[in-house]
């Protein structure tokens, strides 16, 4: 039984869930032999996860990670291949509009965490790129090899990785296609942290943890003011368009009362589900 409020979506295909600690959801890609490679089934489960996650009142942040050597090899090539074929119907290429954002261009409420245990291609590395927070193991490898495959990372890390590292690195990167390893995308800021392979999910449950600790609302709004400074031109629209909506919407909330109240009694505060 899940500690949470409701039942979290079914994920019999590629999904695995678990809660290693309170407010703190881990979400594991568990297709090892196909170095946990995306297939549609497997993002629809993606897209219904992270839409629970965001109305879980019971949970803060999430940590995503892959089993096996891989964090994920990006999406399922054999299925896109077929998809291709002159017997298939156009409607149902991979390369189409999707009818669901998937992790790359998410952009949701509460943090996600990238744990990176291992290569990390193509969809998975886009992932990345839009994650709050990135824990890398120091052997793992990232790359957009699309390029080489006669398609194009059009996943949305593109404009992204703009406004993260700059056109130049970006141009490299994704031009290229060539692996980079963790310790160059911590240099260029994608990484937070590089640590042993065997401690990459421990170190992305302590970022959490120091996460979740905190008020659920104030964690929200924190939030919609970084993304809004990041995916915005304007970085005082940014702060206005946060002050009034979620800022707003904090206030009115039980939990700014409650921190006040506790910072004044000297004691840990005791936080509710957030209403945001």
């Amino acid at each position: 039984m899940a500690p949470t409020e409701t039942t979290p979506p079914p994920t019999p295909n590629f999904l695995r869930l678990s809660y290693p600690a309170p407010r703190v959801l881990l979400v594991r890609m568990d297709r090892p032999k196909d170095l946990n490679a995306m297939s549609t089934a497997g993002q629809w489960e993606m897209d219904s996860v992270w839409k629970w996650f965001d109305l879980e009142p019971s949970l803060s942040v999430a940590i995503i990670t892959g089993t096996g050597r891989a964090f994920s090899a990006g999406a399922d090539l054999k299925e896109w291949s077929n998809s291709m074929s002159g017997d298939a119907d156009p409607k149902n290429r991979m390369g189409n509009a999707p009818a669901f954002k998937p992790l790359s261009r998410r952009l949701g409420k509460k943090p996600v965490i990238a744990a990176v245990n291992g290569l990390a291609m193509g969809g998975g590395c886009e992932f990345i790129v839009n994650c709050d927070l990135v824990v890398a193991a120091e052997d793992a490898h990232f790359a957009l090899p699309e390029v080489k495959r006669g398609i194009a990372a059009i996943g949305g890390s593109l404009p992204r990785l703009i406004r993260t590292i700059g056109l130049q690195r970006a141009s490299e990167f994704a031009l290229t296609g060539r692996n980079v390893t963790a310790q160059e995308m911590y240099q260029w800021g994608i990484v937070n942290k590089v640590v042993p392979q065997g401690q990459v999910v421990q170190e992305a449950i302590k970022f959490a943890e120091l996460i979740a600790k905190n008020s659920p609302d104030a964690i929200i709004c924190t939030r919609a003011g970084l993304r809004q400074g990041w995916e915005t031109a304007s970085v005082e629209r940014a702060v206005e368009w946060t002050l009034e909506k979620e800022f707003a919407e904090l206030q009115r909330g039980e939990n700014i009362l409650e921190g006040l109240k506790a910072f004044s009694e000297k004691r840990e505060p005791q936080w509710k589900g957030s209403k945001l």
